[in-house]
């Protein structure tokens, strides 16, 4: 027993300490994410835009993806972090990418158009599958 409590009291702080890195850097991400796109999403989903919502909801699992990959694969803190900047990055160029490839997104978007929000959203996940099978090796 207090081999397991030995172990709590030294992995849970660096649990936390992780964890932490993870979701600030999802929220950082999330935040330039939003800074980046040609539309704001949070004003599209108080007013019930569905695409807005699934486009939102699309970027935020597609960042989360890898930096779970990261948070899973690094032993030290600030492996973490690195890797986690480099995911975040690479996923914003994968929007700034697919974006650029349906021109009237902005349009299209805050028309509600679900087809292409989904499709946007899809894109950006599948991107951050491939990002997180190449950073976890």
């Amino acid at each position: 027993m207090d081999s397991i409590l030995e172990t709590l009291s030294i992995g849970l702080p660096v649990l936390v300490l992780q964890a932490g890195v993870t979701l600030a850097l999802l929220a950082i991400g999330v935040g330039c994410y939003m800074a980046l796109t040609p539309f704001h999403e949070m004003r599209l989903v108080r007013q019930g835009n569905v695409a807005g919502g699934i486009v939102l909801t699309g970027s935020i699992v597609a960042l989360a993806i890898p930096l779970a990959a990261t948070l899973a694969t690094s032993l030290l803190t600030l492996d973490i972090l690195l890797w986690g900047v480099v995911a975040v990055v690479l996923q914003l160029l994968a929007f700034g990418v697919t974006a650029a490839l349906f021109r009237p997104l902005r349009r299209m978007i805050e028309e509600g158009n679900a087809a292409a929000a989904s499709v946007v959203a899809g894109i950006q996940i599948a991107v951050a599958l491939i990002n997180a099978g190449a950073m976890a090796g």
